[in-house]
């Protein structure tokens, strides 16, 4: 049960990566702030954004996020805080972020986070803090290598049993077919599952409007005999309104059913 805690804290947020099946590691995007800090680097605008996830459409399993994006003349901050879960069982985390790139080609990005779980009856909450790192080259005008990780010290949830919060590894290469067609995959590796496999793709129907679908395997525990238990499909679309971006997606568990989530971004004036 502790360790699922590493799923959500770590889980990708904005309806842009949930349309491209989770892939979220090389988009550098407003949901950077979260997802690889790194792509937060020449964000411009000061921002606001919300998102929300119903996860199998069961209020039980909400994941609800909020963030904020400020640009600054040495960098860009984020903050950003995300819940998931109910009464009885809940998981929270608080996360503030800084950004900066380092000519056009390399950006790094850092995140200190506090992580709270929450279990009814004799379990109480646990509180942790832990952080969280990005970085991101930008090859050329068509190819973005990045990689991120979350919680490398592998904090220490509870003292009794040893329960720790697993570090997650993400690698990930993105490639601009064309003005309209982004390409995005990468894996994810934590110690105690298999690596996933992620992939989307983006096309830009119109400058207002985008198109996407996705794929991702889901966890299966090391030592198994499966590659996973089961895979995500996943598609979505966006709307841009220059100030106001809405994204829409679902994906589809074979078994457990639909996930269809939102995000919305509202932009103000271009930070310094």
């Amino acid at each position: 049960m502790l360790n699922g805690m590493c799923e959500n804290a770590n889980h990708p947020l904005g309806g842009r990566s949930s349309g491209m099946g989770n892939t979220s590691v090389t988009l550098n995007d407003f949901w950077s702030v979260h997802n690889n800090q790194a792509g937060l680097a020449g964000y411009k605008n000061i921002s606001a954004g919300f998102f929300y996830e119903d996860r199998f459409i069961m209020k039980e399993l909400g994941l609800k996020a909020l963030a904020f994006v400020l640009p600054v003349k040495s960098g860009v901050f984020g903050l950003n805080f995300n819940t998931f879960g109910y009464s009885q069982y809940n998981e929270t985390k608080v996360g503030l972020a800084y950004a900066k790139g380092f000519g056009k080609i390399f950006s790094a990005g850092i995140q200190l986070d506090y992580l709270r779980t929450g279990i009814a009856e004799n379990y109480g909450n646990k509180n942790v803090f832990t952080f969280e790192i990005g970085l991101m080259s930008k090859l050329n005008e068509k190819v973005i290598l990045a990689a991120h990780v979350f919680n490398p010290i592998n904090v220490r949830l509870e003292q009794q049993y040893d329960e720790r919060i697993q570090s997650v590894y993400k690698f990930g290469v993105s490639y601009l077919v064309s003005e309209k067609l982004l390409l995005a995959i990468e894996t994810e590796k934590s110690r105690d599952f298999k690596p996933l496999v992620r992939g989307g793709l983006e096309y830009k129907i119109i400058d207002q409007a985008i198109a996407r679908i996705g794929y991702s395997t889901l966890p299966s525990m090391s030592g198994t005999d499966d590659f996973s238990i089961a895979s995500l499909y996943s598609f979505g679309f966006g709307l841009n309104f220059q100030k106001l971006i809405i994204d829409f997606s679902a994906s589809v568990h074979q078994t457990l059913g639909w996930s269809p989530s939102v995000s919305l971004i509202y932009k103000f004036n271009k930070g310094k």
